[in-house]
């Protein structure tokens, strides 16, 4: 869910502009958090806006910086002349914009040894501008198209996909109707999880009704939902997690459980009241001739839609949904021949972060806005469903089985994750603490 515009960023903006003193460590404080106000609302990681905020801090000739960052506010200190200013902002902002992050990501990369608070502005000014948004069609044809190709993966056939692709198109053009006018998160996710249910149960039942046949109640439905399976702050909280940023981390991982949560809340509850149930007989069955291509296309398909759900560019899509493509085909083939699933979600993982690391080194675009794509269509939605159901349902030895596949599915997408990015980043591999700011002796 792209963010089309931060309030509260342009707010601080015309603040900082009205600025009487533009030398002032002041003006250049509230320009750096600007910075990282900006990448919080668009969804990255704790660690990408302390050290950008801190490559920002430097260029502006600030002597020190220090940022504590969580989900929704960040508190930052500068030194500089023997003396320091400490300023909080906060961002109600809980989007995800991926092409917005790879152009603050660029800004930074590019900022030289001393720039003027007016010239750092006017960049942030040019990012924030110049980031793309997708149209509300093709916004919800992308979750359309997604979610009928994760459909496919777990099983479903033509019937399914085709009831799949209806239920997500207008659940994700809702949910995106409710966001953009500031509704609250979970009652959304609650909202859109009861009518993308109802929608596929709706449309399932006509198409079998008019073809003819014998409706096969597999899990479609879970994937019509998986729209609203927060993948994106899921890894980057992961990632945190890994990096013991536990301030961001925590709450994050928090936000994720609770939209899931009210997803498979609404979920249960509708198809309690249908009393409609789930078959874990496959609704097609292929050879491995055709079967593997159909899974590369469809994982690539699946990919490519939820990356332009996180609003990134298309070539950033593409990328994106080639590494998930080339990666989750294999993963699926050893799966099926005994690996067990942590396992070979886990190697998977570690793959899509390597490539995505080999491709962000020749590009600018970030690793995160190429890795989640690809670790989205992973996620074992079908175990999620059946251990919020059973517990809905007291059956508490059942949930708990298939909450822990889930658990370790996805904590292999972030062990894997996790391991790429300390191969191929120094900064990860080895954790330095900041060097504690030169404090000039009291005078009394």
């Amino acid at each position: 869910m792209g963010n089309e515009s931060n309030p509260n960023s342009e707010a601080l903006a015309k603040i900082i502009k009205n600025q009487h003193h533009h030398n002032s460590l002041a003006y250049r404080m509230q320009v750096v958090l600007r910075l990282g106000q900006l990448l919080q609302g668009a969804g990255a990681s704790s660690f990408r806006i302390k050290t950008s905020m801190s490559r920002l801090a430097k260029s502006l000739g600030i002597e020190h910086h220090q940022a504590f960052v969580t989900t929704t506010e960040i508190v930052a200190t500068a030194h500089t002349n023997g003396t320091f200013r400490t300023e909080m902002v906060e961002q109600r902002s809980m989007g995800v914009n991926a092409d917005l992050i790879d152009k603050l990501n660029r800004f930074v990369a590019e900022l030289p040894t001393q720039m003027s608070p007016a010239e750092a502005q006017t960049g942030l000014d040019e990012a924030f501008a110049s980031k793309r948004g997708y149209s509300a069609l093709a916004n919800a044809l992308a979750s359309g198209f997604a979610c009928a190709g994760f459909s496919f993966l777990n099983g479903g056939g033509p019937l399914q996909m085709a009831a799949v692709f209806v239920a997500a198109l207008i659940g994700q053009w809702v949910r995106r109707f409710l966001l953009l006018r500031g509704y609250n998160h979970f009652g959304v996710w609650m909202i859109c999880g009861a009518l993308a249910a109802s929608l596929y149960m709706g449309v399932f039942q006509l198409i079998t009704l008019i073809c003819g046949i014998d409706p096969v109640h597999h899990g479609g439905i879970v994937a019509a939902i998986l729209f609203l399976v927060p993948g994106f702050p899921l890894v980057t909280g992961i990632m945190e997690l890994v990096r013991v940023d536990l301030s961001a981390a925590v709450p994050r991982l928090l936000y994720v459980a609770g939209l899931l949560m009210s997803a498979g809340t609404a979920l249960w509850l509708v198809t309690k009241v249908a009393n409609w149930t789930m078959s874990d007989t496959p609704a097609l069955v292929l050879e491995p001739a055709a079967k593997i291509p159909l899974e590369f296309l469809a994982s690539f398909v699946a990919a490519y839609g939820f990356a332009m759900l996180f609003n990134s560019q298309p070539k950033a899509c593409l990328a994106g949904a080639l590494i998930g493509a080339f990666v989750n085909t294999p993963r699926i083939l050893i799966m099926e021949l005994g690996v067990p699933r942590q396992v070979a979600v886990g190697l998977a993982a570690l793959v899509i972060g390597l490539l995505a690391a080999a491709v962000a080194n020749k590009t600018r675009y970030t690793r995160v806005s190429l890795s989640v794509p690809g670790a989205v269509i992973m996620i074992p939605g079908v175990f999620l469903y059946e251990s919020l159901s059973n517990m809905h349902n007291n059956n508490i030895v059942p949930a708990a089985d298939a909450m822990v596949t889930v658990l370790f599915t996805v904590s292999a997408i972030g062990v894997g994750l996790a391991a790429a990015r300390m191969l191929t980043d120094r900064n990860w591999r080895i954790d330095h603490s900041p060097e504690l700011p030169v404090v000039p002796d009291a005078e009394f």
